[in-house]
C-alpha cells in the first residue's frame, strides 16, 4: 500500500468513526470540501501535512492520533 492510499483510507475511517460528511469536516476543518474530495477520490495524491493538520483539527484528533495505525507502521518504503 502506498501513503496516498493509507491516508485517503484513514480519512474514510474517521469519517466513519466520527460519523460525519465531508461537508461537517470541512466545515469543522475550515478544509474546502472540494479538497477533501480531491483527496477522497484520487485528483489530489499529495495533501500537504498543513491540510491533514486541519483535518486533524476537524476530526478532534491529533496528528499523531491520525498517523498511529498498523496501515501507517507497515507501509512499504516508498523509494526503492
Amino acid at each position: 500500500m502506498d501513503m496516498y492510499t493509507a491516508v485517503k483510507n484513514r480519512i474514510l475511517q474517521l469519517l466513519g468513526e466520527k460519523r460525519m460528511s465531508i461537508h461537517r469536516l470541512a466545515m469543522e476543518s475550515a478544509v474546502a470540501p472540494s479538497s477533501i474530495k480531491n483527496i477522497l477520490y484520487g485528483k489530489s495524491q499529495n495533501p500537504g501535512i498543513v491540510t491533514l493538520k486541519m483535518l486533524c483539527d476537524g476530526f478532534g484528533i491529533t496528528i499523531v492520533e491520525f498517523f498511529d495505525t498498523e496501515e501507517f507502521r507497515n507501509l512499504e518504503q516508498e523509494i526503492q
